[in-house]
Order: C-alpha cells, then sequence, then structure tokens
C-alpha cells in the first residue's frame, strides 16, 4: 500500500515559504513607522538637498588677553614723546590726534592728569583713554575700520557734605585729619579765599573751617568733589564768608561774601597754592645773599622744593618766557589795568608757556628752580603797576564785579538757606556773637 503522508522534509519547506510574506510585511512596516516617528531620521522634502551629517564640534580660540598701561603725565611731557616710550611711532601718533581732534585736542593733554592705553602683548593697540577733567574723559578706539573718538561722562553720584576742621599747622594737614583729600583744602584756597587770605604768611593756629560740598562717588566709591557750595574761615578772629551763586539767565557762576560782593579780586595773594613760605620781603635795602652789598628787593622770595607749582596770580599775557640773566628762567606777563608780574629763578615753565600765550589766573607758569644768582630753590615775585615796583603782600587790589542788581534778591535767598546748612555745623566751633549782614540779627554763641 503506497503512504499517503508527505515526508517532513517536505512539510519544513511548506511552513518555510508561507512564513515569509508575513515576515517581510512586518519589517517593513516597521521601517515606516521608524521614518516618521518625532525624533527620527526625516526624509529630505521634495526638491532640498539632504543635510549633511554633522561634524565634531571645534572650540573657538582664546580670546587674546589686553593689557592696561596706566600712563600719568608728567610736566613738560608731549603726546608724542609719551606714546613713543610705548611703540608708537610719528606715523601712529598724527593717525590718532587727526582722528581724536573733533572730539578732543590732544596737543591740551595737561601734567598730572592720567591716560590708560590697551593693547595686546604682540597686535596693534586696542584703545586709548584719557582723563581731560573730573568729569570727562576721551575714548579713541582702534578698529578696522580706523580710529573713533568720543568724550565720556564719569557717571558720578552726588551727595552735599558738611565739613569741619581746625588749623594746627596747613589746611592740607588739617583736612587729612578729618579724612578729607588735599584737594578740598586746594579748591577752598583756589575758589573762595585765595584773595583775602595768604595760607603761607597769615594762617595762625586754631583757625577754623566750614564747608558745605558736593561729594562724588563712583560705583558708591568716594571720587572727588564737585562744588564748594557754601564756606567759612575764621583767620586770626576774623570770618570769611563765600557762597557759590549761578545766574539763572546764564548758568555763569562765581563765588560772593553774604553781602553780594565778589570775593575775586584782581590777583591772587600768592602765586602758590599751598608748600611755600616766605623767605625774603619787599624792601628798599637788603644785603644780596651772593653779592654781600646792600641792595633793592622789590620782590617777594618763597621757599620751597624744586618742582613746586608756581600759579599766575591773575589772568594775563605771556609777554616773556626764557633765561634773563640773575633772574635765571623767568616768565613775564601783563595784565590789565597796567600791571605787570614776573616769576624768576625757575627750574622749568608750564605747559605751552610762551611769548603771546594767554594765561588765567592759578594756571601753572612755571616751576621753582636756583637759576640765575640764587643760593637755593626758591621764587622771586614781583608785581609791578605803570612800571613801578609794589608790594605783594601790601598792594590793595580792586574786586571783581558784585552779583548783578537783577538778582541780588535771588542771591540772599540762596545765600540764606546755604548759611543755614552750614550753621548746622556751629555746635561744634565756639565762636563770640557776630552780626550777621544775612539777618540783621546777631549770632548766637555756641
Amino acid at each position: 500500500m503506497r503512504n499517503l503522508r508527505p515526508p517532513m522534509r517536505r512539510w519544513k519547506k511548506i511552513l518555510l515559504i508561507t512564513a515569509i510574506p508575513p515576515v517581510l510585511f512586518l519589517a517593513g512596516l516597521f521601517v515606516v513607522k521608524r521614518l516618521i516617528a518625532p525624533g527620527g531620521p526625516q526624509a529630505p522634502a521634495a526638491g532640498k538637498p539632504a543635510e549633511p551629517a554633522p561634524s565634531a564640534v571645534v572650540s573657538p580660540p582664546a580670546p587674546t588677553p589686553v593689557e592696561e598701561e596706566r600712563l600719568v603725565i608728567t610736566p613738560g611731557t608731549s603726546l608724542a614723546k609719551l606714546l613713543r616710550r610705548h611703540g608708537f611711532d610719528n606715523r601712529e601718533i598724527q593717525r590718532l590726534k587727526d582722528s581724536a581732534k573733533p572730539a578732543y585736542d590732544l596737543t591740551r593733554i595737561k601734567a598730572g592728569h592720567e591716560m590708560r592705553l590697551f593693547k595686546t602683548a604682540e597686535g596693534p593697540w586696542k584703545s586709548l583713554e584719557y582723563d581731560i577733567d573730573d568729569a570727562r574723559y576721551l575714548v579713541a578706539r582702534n578698529g578696522s575700520a580706523g580710529i573713533e573718538a568720543e568724550v565720556k561722562l564719569y557717571p558720578f553720584d552726588f551727595k552735599t557734605a558738611l565739613v569741619f576742621g581746625v588749623i594746627e599747622t596747613s589746611p592740607v594737614a588739617a583736612m587729612y585729619k578729618i579724612g578729607e583729600a588735599d584737594a578740598l583744602a586746594y579748591d577752598l584756597a583756589e575758589k573762595c579765599f585765595g584773595w583775602d587770605i595768604d595760607f603761607y604768611t597769615d594762617l595762625r593756629k586754631g583757625d577754623t573751617f566750614r564747608i558745605l560740598v558736593e561729594k562724588k562717588f563712583l560705583d558708591g566709591k568716594f571720587a572727588g568733589y564737585r562744588n564748594i557750595l557754601a564756606a567759612e574761615f575764621v583767620n586770626g578772629g576774623k570770618t570769611f564768608q563765600a557762597f557759590r551763586f549761578v545766574y539763572p539767565d546764564s548758568g555763569a557762576t562765581d563765588y560772593f561774601d553774604e553781602e553780594g560782593l565778589s570775593k575775586r579780586k584782581e590777583f591772587l595773594k600768592s602765586p602758590f597754592k599751598y608748600g611755600a613760605h616766605v623767605t625774603s620781603r619787599f624792601t628798599s635795602s637788603r644785603l644780596h645773599p651772593i653779592y654781600r652789598v646792600y641792595t633793592p628787593h622789590y620782590g617777594v622770595d618763597y621757599g620751597a622744593p624744586e618742582g613746586t607749582r608756581v600759579q599766575a596770580t591773575a589772568d594775563g599775557k605771556v609777554t616773556f618766557a626764557g633765561w634773563n640773566g640773575g633772574a635765571g628762567r623767568m616768565v613775564k606777563l601783563q595784565h590789565k589795568n597796567s600791571y605787570e608780574t614776573t616769576y624768576m629763578h625757575l627750574s622749568g615753565f608750564g605747559p605751552g608757556i610762551r611769548g603771546g600765550t594767554q594765561v588765567k589766573g592759578g594756571e601753572v607758569v612755571g616751576y621753582v628752580g636756583s637759576t640765575g644768582d640764587s643760593t637755593g630753590p626758591h621764587l622771586d615775585y614781583r608785581i609791578f603797576y605803570h612800571g613801578s615796583p609794589v608790594n605783594p603782600l601790601g598792594q590793595k587790589f580792586k574786586p571783581a564785579d558784585p552779583v548783578r542788581k537783577e538778582f541780588r534778591d535771588a542771591f540772599k535767598d540762596e545765600a540764606r538757606k546755604l548759611l543755614d546748612r552750614l550753621d548746622s555745623l556751629r555746635i561744634l566751633q565756639t565762636a563770640p556773637p557776630r552780626l550777621n549782614p544775612l539777618r540783621g540779627t546777631p549770632r548766637p554763641p555756641s
């Protein structure tokens, strides 16, 4: 009888053939789901080329560090001389000056001011900053498009403060003792009382001062002073007051006493702010220290360390700046109302001081030296009126204009408010009653 069951090998073959189509179908379905699933590989849009495979991430090169150099401008130093020491050639210096001039003329840099230079170790300089004054600074940036320059304002905060001090040796020492900077002592003399008090010959131990001043702060740190609003100085029992007034129509400012008279006079009382003392006075007969004979000395000698700044005592024009025999290096100024002044035995001249230059009172005209017939560093200071010598320590000078008539009431109102604020410090000071012209009544003692 014939065997009807297929052999086992045949059944295995039949099962394999029937299983292949379902497996292929399931595999294709899985691939399609992967292609359309979120975050999975996407088929490129029609007509859009496939994006290349991402390459390895390469970190950008580290920026070249920029170095800062702080340069303090010394007397007699020009911009060219200063920058040549730091790798600038003449062409680059001229390019900087020309580019910066619309914002600020860099030929007018002043001794004592700071300049900051930013540059890389090997590449070109990046930027330069120059402190123009206490409120403004110049920024010059050196970029691919050239040098761009602008003047910026420091973002100061201002706070009003009351300051009280007692003179033991000098105003500067008194300021240090109460934690203030010497700049406030200079402002007190230069802006308020330099025409009334000689801070070398007139000061007495126990003299006092009270000041209402605006202090500047930058990023929360003290950064100097702005304006003295009001001040009082008691010198040898005599009281001097100064009140700052801003004219409403022009914005011009000046300091006046309680009666509205200007604190400014034709001449400052000294050719120094501080740091000098009188060694020889105006006289018709003095034993000459070198020639040992009696001769007139029609000036005042001030002893001071060599290099001490000498200031013009009034606005004027330089008529001579050079060597003058026994007077050594000398500057001569012509002033209005037929006055002249001379500054002798100088070690050098102030920035820009030459024949024909116009100067302002308080501007540096030279530095103490010992040139010519001299036995040591000092200044021989002389004043001439209509060509004849006058005693600098005894001459009476006319004051500047008082408060304009149409603003006298406004000034008195302002001065009264400032005086009230000064009086809040009076408890620290013992003083006898005295008439207050602003109130018409005696002030009570402390």
